[in-house]
């Protein structure tokens, strides 16, 4: 099996992880983990912190160490973070490789959208141009990133999930959730939103793909 070809190569907390499915609850102890995997205490420590910064495991003082659901969201926070420390460049090719995810992905994961769905939707879109209508105009961020991962929310892919996720906490990160540009820019980003989910409401989702296409393409001539 694929599984156990791969196992060898992580460390022994998170081979015993992997071969201990019903481990959601309250692992063992330290000590008791110590012996069984006949690995010192230090170690085993700094194994967990790695299994800890992963998103592998939850760590508390008071109820101790207990598993958690697979997420490849904290793997890539870490590796991005370190990235765009290093070069602010490596947001946009990160940016990239998002859009062509996104684009790839558009016609399967809006077919998985339920109605509830759609209506949220449409919520999301009611209150960007609210925000963007009012007296003090508001940048509609949080629509927008909420927009885009209900779109993906149906697929059963934590890697293509990991991806999208850690896409906004980078996009906050290098600011570009506080700076618009312009009233125009953010009023033509919009359009292009309605128009996507007009299309996945209607069942239109190739003018919903070309409106998603189009719309990646206004953050590279963002003023």
């Amino acid at each position: 099996m694929l599984r156990e070809r791969v196992s060898p190569n992580i460390s022994e907390f998170l081979r015993y992880l992997a071969s201990h499915p019903e481990a959601d609850d309250k692992l063992p102890s330290l000590s008791e983990l110590s012996r069984e995997l006949n690995i010192s205490l230090a170690s085993l420590r700094e194994q967990l912190e790695v299994a800890r910064a992963l998103g592998f495991v939850e760590v508390r003082p008071k109820t101790g160490t207990r598993r958690l659901t697979y997420s490849f969201t904290p793997a890539i926070r870490q590796s991005l973070g370190y990235a765009l420390a290093l070069n602010d460049e490596h947001f946009r090719q990160f940016a990239e490789m998002r859009n062509h995810l996104e684009a790839a992905y558009w016609t399967e994961a809006v077919q998985l959208l339920t109605e509830e769905d759609k209506e949220e939707l449409k919520n999301i879109i009611a209150r960007a141009w609210e925000k963007l209508r009012g007296t003090l105009v508001q940048v509609p961020h949080e629509e927008h990133r909420k927009l885009h991962l209900m779109i993906y929310s149906r697929l059963e892919n934590p890697f293509v999930i990991g991806v999208l996720e850690s896409y906004w906490e980078a996009y906050e990160a290098v600011g570009l959730n506080v700076f618009a540009g312009s009233y125009e820019y953010l009023q033509e980003v919009w359009r292009y939103h309605q128009v996507m989910v007009e299309s996945i409401c209607s069942g239109k989702f190739e003018a919903g793909y070309e409106a998603l296409v189009r719309h990646t393409d206004l953050l590279y001539h963002r003023p």
